[in-house]
């Protein structure tokens, strides 16, 4: 293994001399558009970027500067954060194809989570895209809800049997991730991943809550892997990620082989299940009316051109659980968060939920539950201000000119109506600045006020043609990358949302000064700046009827 190593790094060391040389020694037209110092030698502004506790630096970036603001990444590669609206437009609908998934980003995505919808390009991606599109639509929705209601039932017994009959602090970010997690299990695998009315775990389901954590200790390093995967075969790759001196990709790998062998032991079920026709569904939690069950059969009844080969129908199921579980777990804590800081926001919401449920019951039916006035405004004000994602990464495939909504200054006072940009530049999507851009959204743009959304929105809002596939907003992407199951979280998290808040008071808990949100892949609650555990404390009280 001595000499694996050392023919790895040997290698890995040719490779870094020639990225240190061509990114410090040659220029580039991006060098006069104005951004921060490199903060260091190796890793340039991304240290900054990926810090947990950066915050202040992202906020930075949507003040300070342009829309367009220059970055230094690994060894002094130039990289652009970009808000700009225009800009943004061309990268996302008009130049997609263009600016696409960095190299490192799709690979990173095919080594972890298999050829899923993350790590093709093209065509390709267009084909699996079609295929899915169907499972993910209103109609399918309408027939997922009862499912979502039983899940949200069950996490109401487990939150009543803690809470008794006052009121009690509970760890929130646990049973919302376990919930999210059992959602994503019941409507989109047909499987139970958490039980939710025990304490027992799936051996799936704890790897894909480790899968972030692990993914995101190692993200800085990241973009070598474009250059890592061209040293020797993928055998010996492998063998010398055990004697890379990082914990996060040793960590990342042991999480991966987990979560794909559970991902192929489920899929095998639920192809003999399918095999079995109609007595095999009726075995199958949600009885075959899940996202992978669908899949399955339009594959099946789709012409041989068009169909996916097993490899990539078992990608989508890691990808599909994993983009599936934080981002609505964390979304709803947040929103929890709110609404005790609000409480008459959550009297407001509670009176329309339990008006909706005096009418059509309990569980509110698809169509009246997602068109609720206020519980979607909240929704929407909760994902502007604080979106899962603050950045997304994407790189420019050839050189290609960058249009702006408005001109940019230089640092030479030269005005730019437009940039060259490079092939290979990376391009940093900044939704949390696209979001809170003040001159779009209006000096009120950081404050919490679901009222914005009850009434007609501002002409700068709509005249900006921001890109985002929902209300005006970065938060699920848009384009052909938009977030295939953003209607699926919607829906998840109303759901929750109405069972909850008809069901418990909410407020604070003794702990809420030392709660600290920490950028990632999807932002995360911590109690207190040193710790590392994602958890949430709140306060529940039962509402007597």
């Amino acid at each position: 293994m001595s000499t694996i190593l050392l023919v790895f790094l040997s290698g890995s060391l040719g490779w870094l001399l020639w990225l240190v040389a061509r990114n410090f020694v040659t220029t580039s037209p991006l060098d006069k558009i104005p951004g921060p110092k490199s903060a260091s030698l190796l890793k340039g502004n991304l240290g900054q970027l990926l810090d947990r506790h950066g915050w202040d630096f992202i906020e930075h970036l949507g003040t300070r500067y342009n829309k367009v603001v220059r970055l230094t990444g690994l060894f002094g590669h130039t990289m652009l954060y970009v808000f700009d609206p225009k800009a943004l437009h061309h990268i996302i609908i008009k130049d997609a194809e263009v600016y696409d998934l960095p190299e490192w980003s799709t690979d990173g995505a095919n080594l972890t989570l298999g050829p899923g919808l993350l790590s093709v390009h093209g065509a390709h991606h267009r084909k699996q895209r079609k295929m899915l599109n169907p499972v993910f639509s209103i109609k399918h929705m309408r027939m997922m809800t009862p499912l979502f209601y039983n899940v949200a039932h069950k996490l109401r017994n487990g939150l009543e049997a803690q809470v008794g009959n006052g009121p009690t602090t509970v760890d929130i970010l646990n049973w919302f991730g376990r919930t999210a997690l059992e959602l994503i299990g019941q409507g989109g695998l047909g499987y139970t991943l958490d039980p939710l009315d025990s304490p027992a775990h799936n051996e799936y389901g704890d790897a894909i809550k480790e899968f972030l954590p692990a993914l995101f200790e190692s993200s800085q390093f990241q973009p070598l892997l474009k250059y890592a995967k061209r040293i020797g075969s993928p055998a010996f790759r492998a063998a010398a990620m055990d004697w890379i001196p990082l914990p996060g990709f040793r960590r990342l790998k042991q999480v991966v082989m987990k979560m794909d062998s559970e991902a192929r032991r489920i899929y095998e079920l639920k192809k003999d299940n399918m095999q079995a026709g109609d007595q095999g569904l009726l075995k199958q939690v949600g009885e075959g009316k899940d996202i992978m069950s669908h899949l399955l059969r339009a594959n099946m009844a789709a012409p041989e051109e068009d169909r996916l080969p097993e490899e990539e129908i078992v990608g989508q199921m890691s990808l599909l659980v994993m983009a599936g579980t934080d981002t609505t777990s964390n979304s709803l804590v947040q929103l929890m968060q709110l609404l005790s800081q609000y409480p008459k926001v959550q009297e407001s919401l509670r009176a329309e939920i339990k008006q909706a449920q005096e009418q059509h019951g309990d569980d509110i039916p698809y169509d009246v539950l997602v068109s609720l006035p206020y519980m979607d405004a909240i929704c929407r004000e909760t994902l502007r201000l604080y979106p899962p994602p603050s950045f997304i990464f994407r790189e420019a495939q050839k050189d290609i000119v960058m249009p702006l909504s408005e001109p940019i200054t230089c640092m030479d006072g030269t005005v730019m109506n437009e940039i060259p940009v490079p092939a290979g530049t990376t391009v940093i999507v900044g939704i949390l600045a696209s979001n809170r851009n003040v001159e779009i959204w209006g000096d009120d743009v950081a404050e919490f006020k679901p009222e914005r959304w009850l009434s007609p929105l501002p002409a700068s809002v709509t005249e900006a043609h921001i890109p985002g596939v929902y209300s005006n907003l970065m938060t699920f992407n848009g384009g052909g990358r938009a977030c295939i199951g953003f209607k699926f979280s919607q829906l998840e998290m109303k759901v929750v949302l109405s069972t909850i808040v008809s069901s418990f008071k909410i407020s604070l808990s003794d702990e809420a000064e030392d709660i600290v949100w920490n950028v990632a892949a999807v932002r995360y609650p911590t109690v207190g700046k040193d710790s590392t555990k994602p958890e949430f404390p709140l306060r529940l009280e039962p509402i007597k009827v």
